[in-house]
């Protein structure tokens, strides 16, 4: 399995956990959950700050 396919499994499941983090602390009032748009965010542009940290998707397979 190389990193495109990776990402591309990841980068939906990153928005969806996003949003509904941050939908949840707009009905919860907890602030807290508004720490949801780092993997919104990270779904949106696409970059994975794991990855990028331990190398992960360049040992996978490469860009």
């Amino acid at each position: 399995m190389n990193a495109k396919k990776i990402r591309a499994f990841c980068r939906p499941i990153r928005i969806i956990l996003g949003a509904g983090l941050i939908g949840y602390g707009v009905y919860s009032g907890n602030n807290w959950f508004f720490l949801g748009a780092i993997p919104l965010i990270a779904g949106i542009f696409n970059f994975c700050p794991i990855c990028k940290i331990t190398g992960q998707c360049e040992l996978v397979g490469g860009k």
